[in-house]
């Protein structure tokens, strides 16, 4: 017999969920607080013409996103055009900038003209790389982590001592190069995952094999045509969207969920899946039925929080790539500020996106998409004097490596976004922005439940559970959920 589900939210890892339990026969009911899809991923167009996508921008592991259209029968080519960004993206150091490119044999040679031997050990690297990735995005992250003996196998044994799990990803990347800057090109990709490299295991080169192996890639539309594709399967398989509906209230009987208030009103369910924030959700049932108090979180390690500038700029930027990250300053300095001091960064870095450079449709003719985003420690004051100093910062050093003088006056659309935003839209645990940190202390079954242990129907799916921050994992989640609940017999 099908059942009545309601999944709260319609981030991906909602919209996932959404799609398997409708294909699998349920009576789907998504309920999102804003008046579209997409949680951080949602995008907004301006009265000038410009469209901004507010969160998501790097396209990685493409494989792992197809594969969810394959499990509908469809391919992502079927909803939007993607494109193979060449040069994936362009690193700013403070005497140097280097060009990523499309192919992992130019890679190579990039490697080698900084360091000899590099190319060859860029090559050793990445075949570690590779076998971690299919084994990690394969096996390890498709499971539900009820506990540690879902990883009891012999394949997964004969793997152990080649994840690195017990090596932070500082010392594994130190190993293959020397150059600084070598270093700082292999350790960005993990930056998002929530931790200083040192603290990160260094299974985590799956990374590197998933962006720099795979390619970025750029839907057409902005990034948002994703979400707009996952809606569209998850409506084909039956499941029904509400927008502008705010879960206040969950109601139990016994030991399950017997309703949700929605615009004081009750609407009754047989199974709940909260795609909402975690800590959130469970503010929403009474204190004995939480899996987790105030104490638990506040010991958490969040992955950061940020700082984005959307920006309408009605010229051309010359010598401005796709994506661009300005690393002029030393990279520890920032990371410290993030998880150690938590305060504003003095030497900050930052990342710039210019979507226009390849989308035409994203911004006037002869003007520029510009998004800036700059990674933050969680719970900081972000008044707005506060931003718009930084934002005075990272347009002079854009300025400087583009050669273009007063970028600031050509702006004629501005709009920020910081901390205590993605505490009022997302009602995001101290206004992070990417979850959970991926540290080994919180891995795996070392993550929050994705099973409320005192209610049987009440499920949690999304970042800050398995498998992780990122849009994949996050798709991965939702289909773990869906699998775990099409399980429930009735």
């Amino acid at each position: 017999m099908k059942k009545k589900i309601a999944v709260i939210g319609s981030g991906f890892s909602g919209l996932s969920a959404a799609a398997y339990l409708a294909k699998a026969g349920n009576d789907v009911h998504v309920f999102e607080k804003h008046d579209h899809p997409g949680g951080r991923a949602r995008q907004f167009t301006t009265e000038q013409g410009y469209v901004f996508d507010m969160g998501p921008s790097w396209y990685w592991m493409p494989d792992i996103i197809e594969g969810f259209f394959a499990d509908f029968g469809y391919k992502t080519a079927d909803f939007f055009e993607m494109i193979s960004l060449n040069p994936q993206f362009e690193m700013i150091f403070s005497n140097e900038k280097i060009d990523v490119p499309e192919s992992l044999g130019e890679l190579k040679i990039v490697f080698e003209q900084i360091e000899k031997g590099a190319a060859s050990q860029l090559e050793k690297f990445m075949q570690s790389a590779k076998f971690k990735y299919e084994v990690g995005m394969q096996d390890f992250v498709n499971k539900p982590c009820h506990n540690w003996a879902e990883f009891i196998s012999l394949k997964i044994a004969k793997s152990a001592l080649k994840l690195d799990l017990f090596t932070n990803f500082r010392t594994y990347v130190a190993r293959y190069f020397k150059s600084d800057k070598l270093r700082t090109l292999m350790e960005f990709p993990v930056i998002f995952l929530g931790a200083s490299t040192k603290n990160i295991p260094a299974l985590y080169s799956l990374m590197n094999y998933g962006g720099y192996a795979l390619g970025t890639h750029y839907p057409l539309g902005g990034f948002y045509q994703l979400v707009l594709a996952m809606k569209k399967i998850a409506e084909k398989q039956g499941a029904s969207f509400h927008f502008n509906k705010t879960v206040e209230r969950i109601n139990t009987q016994t030991d399950k969920v017997k309703s949700l208030t929605i615009d004081s009103k009750n609407y009754e369910f047989d199974v709940v899946v909260a795609s909402s924030d975690y800590h959130h959700t469970e503010t929403l049932l009474d204190r004995e039925y939480r899996n987790y108090d105030e104490t638990y979180w506040e010991k958490k390690t969040f992955a950061p929080s940020s700082l984005i500038f959307y920006l309408g700029v009605n010229e051309t930027i010359p010598n401005l790539k796709h994506h661009t990250l300005f690393f002029e300053n030393d990279l520890d300095e920032h990371i410290d500020c993030i998880y150690k001091e938590k305060k504003w960064p003095e030497k900050p870095l930052f990342y710039a996106c210019c979507p226009s450079k390849t989308d035409k449709n994203v911004a006037p003719l002869g003007k520029e998409n510009l998004f800036l985003l700059m990674p933050l420690a969680i719970g900081i004051n972000d008044e707005e004097v506060v931003r718009e100093k930084y934002l005075t910062e990272m347009l002079s050093r854009i300025e400087k490596h583009t050669g273009m003088r007063d970028l600031q006056s050509t702006i004629e659309y501005k709009k920020s976004y910081c901390v205590s935003d993605f505490m009022s839209d997302y009602n995001a645990y101290g206004g992070n922005a990417y979850g959970l940190a991926n540290t080994l202390g919180q891995t795996a079954v070392l993550k929050p439940k994705i099973s409320n242990k005192k209610l049987k129907n009440l499920f949690y799916t999304g970042q800050l559970t398995v498998p992780g921050p990122g849009v994949p994992p996050s798709i991965i989640s939702g289909k773990i959920i869906a699998n775990e609940i099409n399980k429930i017999k009735n």
